[in-house]
């Protein structure tokens, strides 16, 4: 899947010129932990979190440091606590440096994004312009809608192929010292393994494949010896 076929489209987004108690209220009314901040001509301009939200001086949660953190903190960086606390326009707190993707970004490198970057959603961009926006949770949506394919009746010697085809196609997995006998859809592994994370994860790819309706784990793990 692509981050078309998950992304939240349109877009609720802000002007740069909204203030913050305007983007305050949206983020609440929308339910929303974010929004993007786009120009006139629907370019993306930036993103508003709560996060930029969270330390304002109207109630009193702007930042205070100790004299002596202040002398380590830096003018520019307290410079820029102070705009983040008193600025009136979403220009001023907005995060501008947005990390994006388009609309045929796979779903694997969109979680990669939001995992490397500790982030929490990602504007999707086609030509420079805001289409739409994949979320954490939108990732969630895809999972919990997903079905393995079990209408494809399968007879045992494919599954078992597909199997033996999809492990070889593993770095980690030993194919060697593995075997696989299916009967009826369920699946028996055979052999040895050189850890139980390899044993793991060999069961759990029997079990995703298609047709599958049971797995059997026959596995040993292999001792320091080198034998069970």
């Amino acid at each position: 899947m692509k981050a078309r076929d998950v992304m939240v489209s349109p877009v609720i987004s802000v002007k740069p010129s909204c203030t913050v108690k305007e983007v305050a209220k949206t983020l609440l009314e929308r339910r929303i932990s974010a929004v993007p901040v786009v120009d006139d001509s629907g370019k993306l301009a930036g993103i508003v979190s709560e996060g930029d939200l969270m330390h304002r001086a109207e109630i009193g949660t702007q930042r205070r440091h100790s004299w002596w953190l202040r002398v380590l903190t830096g003018d520019d960086a307290l410079a820029a606590e102070y705009t983040k606390a008193h600025a009136r326009t979403v220009a001023d707190v907005m995060t501008r440096d947005v990390i994006t993707a388009s609309p045929d970004t796979p779903l694997h490198e969109i979680a990669a994004l939001l995992e490397r970057h500790s982030i929490k959603r990602v504007p999707i961009v086609k030509d420079s312009e805001l289409v739409g926006i994949v979320s954490r949770a939108n990732l969630l949506q895809a999972l919990a809608s997903s079905h393995k394919d079990l209408d494809i009746q399968l007879s045992d010697t494919a599954i078992r192929d597909r199997i033996l085809a999809h492990l070889n196609n593993q770095p980690w997995a030993h194919t060697l010292l593995l075997n696989v006998t299916v009967n009826g859809g369920v699946v028996d592994l055979w052999g040895i393994t050189g850890s139980d994370a390899e044993r793991k994860a060999i069961r759990v790819a029997a079990e995703s494949a298609p047709g599958v309706t049971a797995v059997n784990d026959h596995l040993v793990r292999q001792s320091a010896q080198g034998w069970p």
